[in-house]
């Protein structure tokens, strides 16, 4: 079943921490469940989103590639 998107944060073009930054500030106006999409074409992401999953203890749903080197990455609130 695919997840209610509740917010997107398009993070093309921007590069470390940025992508990371926007995430976080992003995350902490959404309620518990709540379902964020982050789109974006800094490769150090794929290694330093799951990572902040981990340690905040947000859910990593899904990440996708999308043409043009962007990768979609679906991450839900705690």
């Amino acid at each position: 079943m695919e997840e209610k998107i509740d917010q997107t944060v398009d993070c093309k073009g921007l590069s470390c921490p940025m992508p990371m930054l926007k995430v976080a500030k992003a995350m902490k106006g959404l309620q518990s469940g709540q379902v964020l999409e982050m789109i974006g074409t800094d490769p150090g992401t794929k290694s330093d989103l799951p990572r902040w999953c981990d340690k905040t203890g947000n859910t990593l749903l899904e990440i996708s590639e999308l043409p043009g080197g962007v990768s979609r990455y679906i991450i839900k609130k705690k």
